[in-house]
């Protein structure tokens, strides 16, 4: 017998400097229109990154960021970007921030979840209610695999071959990013000291792609300080990975763990890199606006 991956293979593409894995699970809508649908995810995600990327010369951004355009000249959904990424700062008391040390915009801590819950917005449009879009770890689905639930299965930050859990996606948590230094190194420094972060990786599981990256993000750049408050403060479950190699963990993912491994449960809310396999059972999608 095939197993549900088999059936329902990967359709994948390089951009923004890592990897998107799609799977589409709605057989019914025939080859042409699922290849159509793929081909136009693939659309979304490189006009994200003609206009965003810093190692673009010719991106919109790069060019803000050289002084050739002022920022109150760049085109609005440059504004927007940075407007949503400035409420992200605001929302997380300054952890997560679009500025670089030196002074530059930079809009990564956003754009590529933005891309990906457009991309999602558009499989929804074109009548598709099962996948799954995986861009370098960062994951959101929509319906079933093949009659089970998506699961997601987190990367262990110390041998990029084995994974510490594999987490069900089910409604309302359909989507999670990782973040740490395992795959990039250290690019995530603490805002107050920058020290590097007490933690190897971080990952967080919400109802949106880019609340789940943002609150990522913020957490590696905030320590176990952050991890403690914005766990408080958002519908989010939080798996992270310590220096040493512990794992803390929100209560949400203490039945997934027990699996593998066993989670240090320090935090009281009630309410990680990522692949996306097949297996486990049935949840409904909420469609969301991409910004």
């Amino acid at each position: 017998m095939r197993s549900d991956c088999e059936r329902m293979p990967a359709l994948t593409f390089a951009t923004m400097g890592t990897m998107v894995s799609l799977r589409l699970g709605d057989a019914e809508h025939g080859a042409t229109a699922l290849t159509a649908a793929a081909q136009q995810v693939e659309t979304v995600f490189r006009r994200w990154d003609e206009q965003f990327s810093l190692y673009r010369e010719d991106s919109e951004l790069s060019r803000v960021a050289r002084g050739d355009i002022r920022l109150t000249a760049a085109s609005e959904s440059l504004r927007d970007c940075y407007a949503l990424a400035l409420d992200w700062r605001d929302r997380t008391q300054g952890v997560f921030t679009p500025h670089r040390g030196d002074g530059v915009i930079d809009l990564s801590g956003v754009v590529k979840a933005l891309a990906i819950a457009e991309a999602g917005i558009a499989l929804t449009d074109r009548g598709l209610r099962n996948w799954s879009i995986n861009a370098g770890g960062d994951v959101l689905v929509c319906g079933d695999a093949l009659g089970h639930d998506w699961v997601v299965a987190i990367v262990d930050p110390a041998d990029r071959g084995e994974s510490i859990a594999s987490v069900p996606l089910r409604h309302p948590l359909r989507a999670v990013a990782t973040s740490g230094s395992a795959e990039r190194g250290q690019h995530i420094w603490t805002p107050r000291n920058f020290e590097p972060s007490p933690f190897r990786q971080v990952s967080v599981f919400a109802a949106d792609i880019v609340t789940a990256d943002v609150l990522a993000t913020a957490i590696v750049a905030g320590g176990e300080a952050a991890l403690g408050d914005l766990a408080e403060r958002f519908p989010i479950d939080v798996l992270a990975v310590l220096r040493d190699g512990q794992l803390l963990a929100t209560p949400g993912l203490r039945k997934p763990l027990s699996r593998t491994t066993t989670a240090i449960d320090r935090f009281s809310s009630a309410s990680s890199s990522a692949r996306a396999d097949a297996p486990a059972r049935p949840a409904a999608c909420e469609r969301r606006a991409s910004r």
